[in-house]
């Protein structure tokens, strides 16, 4: 079973049940939805794209992108996500890679197409309806192919980020990973047939599918989710009744501001440190947040609810000691910081000999069937994965510790350690005693330097010291990541402050 058999089985349960939501109020049923993949994967089909077959995919966050992935996922064909921001070098890169056989985007995304030789090469053009030179509809047709029946391992989703080398780094993820990752989402984030999610985090939608949630695709840019209109969002969840959402920390930081939440009473946060001021603030007005931590090639890893930030978790982040991820959902270790560095082969033995301590910080790798095991080609597993025995283990990049009671804590990244320390370790003892107040800590010339957005007073100047930055700057704004806009991009910041 794969997750379009299970799309199918929900719309057979209900048919008539919203699925997919837009952010300009379109909608489609179960069943309808269920309908249009049949007749994506006949077009494909007609086309002559099958098993083996992969597709380059351009198109913006709405229920035709659903429509074509899970059509293609019901083909066998394997769909290519890149995004167009990297740059023509990138994307001809991804293309000399991947090699696709069909290119299936909007019609702004065919006008990309038309200027880069490598997207203009591809075989097949396609998009969703209506004409377009050089290019098929395939939403149009009536006939309904049946589903092809593929092995676990069988790639159905390949996305692209950049590597440490600044190549293309393709994670594979196969029928078998998506529904593993679908049944551990499924648990972590409390999904309940007939539900309705407020999802910014589109690979989100896909677990919501197979589990009978209404997905509402926010009515935002979701490639900068801390820019949403407050209003338009509260809007929309009154007018769809809707009580839960999944978003990066960010999304919800521009919702706070416009001082009301609306119909949302439950919301899972992650993509981010999950910092205890955001929790506070939602609990403030009635909702309920679970932090959830996780990364593109183990998803989820750990989820912690509001419940767990106790007067005594509260007093380790003010003592330094990180943020909490809380309850491993899969296996987790924690070894000596070696990031950065291939880890050679190593027998069961030979691992747990490694194993640090609880409460001891090392770098966390995690294992278990929603971690990929390896990347397209192989290309950046020598240095992010561990080989023991027959089993894979996934370097995460990120720094923790495990507590007494098997809780999972973060510091912070590998590659940003300051000294023995991370800087999570101060960020967070500082937002907790200055709430709102972004800072980054960073390592400049062997010393450990606090920038903070906006100016810092003798107090604030009195308590970094104490953790021990050596001296405080102030920027107007913070650099973050693209992708969430709440993670510090901490090369960027450097560059901004000098050495």
């Amino acid at each position: 079973m794969n997750l379009v058999e299970k799309l199918g089985a929900q719309a057979e349960l209900d048919p008539e049940r919203w699925a997919l939501v837009d952010g300009g109020g379109r909608a489609v049923s179960f069943g309808g939805l269920w309908k249009s993949v049949r007749r994506v994967a006949a077009e494909l089909d007609r086309a002559g794209l099958g098993p083996g077959d992969r597709v380059l995919v351009f198109h913006p966050v709405a229920i035709e992108l659903y429509e074509f992935l899970l059509g293609c996922f019901h083909a066998g064909v394997a769909v290519v996500l890149a995004d167009p921001s990297g740059g023509r070098g990138f994307l001809e890169q991804v293309c000399e890679r991947v090699r696709p056989e069909a290119f299936f985007g909007s019609r702004k995304a065919h006008l990309l197409r038309w200027t880069i030789g490598s997207l203009r090469r591809i075989p097949h053009g396609m998009h969703p309806r209506g004409w377009w030179p050089a290019s098929r509809p395939v939403m149009n047709g009536t006939r309904e192919a049946g589903l092809f029946e593929v092995q676990a391992e069988h790639p159905a989703l390949i996305t692209f980020t950049s590597g440490s080398t600044g190549e293309p780094k393709g994670a594979v993820r196969t029928h078998g990973f998506l529904l593993a990752q679908h049944q551990a989402l499924s648990a972590a984030l409390e999904l309940v047939p007939g539900e309705r999610d407020l999802v910014t985090l589109p690979v989100f939608a896909l677990a919501n599918l197979a589990s009978g949630v209404t997905s509402v695709l926010a009515d935002a840019d979701l490639g900068r989710p801390g820019e949403a209109d407050p209003g338009r969002i509260v809007a929309q969840c009154r007018r769809w009744e809707v009580e839960r959402a999944t978003a990066a920390p960010a999304f919800f930081e521009a919702l706070l501001a416009g001082g009301e939440a609306g119909t949302l009473r439950k919301v899972f946060t992650g993509g981010a440190p999950v910092l205890p001021d955001l929790i506070r603030r939602l609990r403030e007005v009635g909702i309920e947040a679970t932090a959830v931590y996780g990364s593109t090639e183990a998803e989820p890893v750990a989820e912690f609810p509001s419940k767990g930030w106790t007067p005594e978790v509260l007093e380790k982040i003010k003592a330094g000691r990180g943020l909490p991820a809380g309850r491993p959902v899969l296996e987790v270790a924690v070894l000596p910081d070696r990031f950065g560095e291939p880890v050679e082969a190593m027998t069961a033995d030979a691992f747990e000999a490694q194993r640090l301590a609880v409460g001891e910080i090392g770098e966390i790798v995690v294992a278990g069937p929603q971690v990929l095991t390896g990347y397209l080609d192989g290309r950046d597993d020598d240095e992010t994965k561990i080989r023991v025995g027959d089993r894979v283990w996934h370097r995460t990049g990120d720094a923790g510790w495990l507590d007494a009671g098997g809780g999972l804590w973060l510091v912070g990244r590998c590659t940003a350690k300051l000294g023995e320390r991370y800087p999570l370790q101060i960020e967070a003892a500082l937002r907790l005693r200055f709430p709102e107040r972004r800072t980054a800590a960073l390592e400049v010339a062997d010393e450990v330097v606090l920038v903070v957005e906006g100016e810092a007073d003798p107090e604030f100047e009195r308590a970094a010291r104490e953790l021990g930055c050596s001296q405080v700057r102030s920027v107007d704004l913070l650099p973050m990541d693209r992708r969430h806009q709440s993670k510090i991009d901490y090369p960027k910041l450097k560059e901004m402050v000098g050495s």
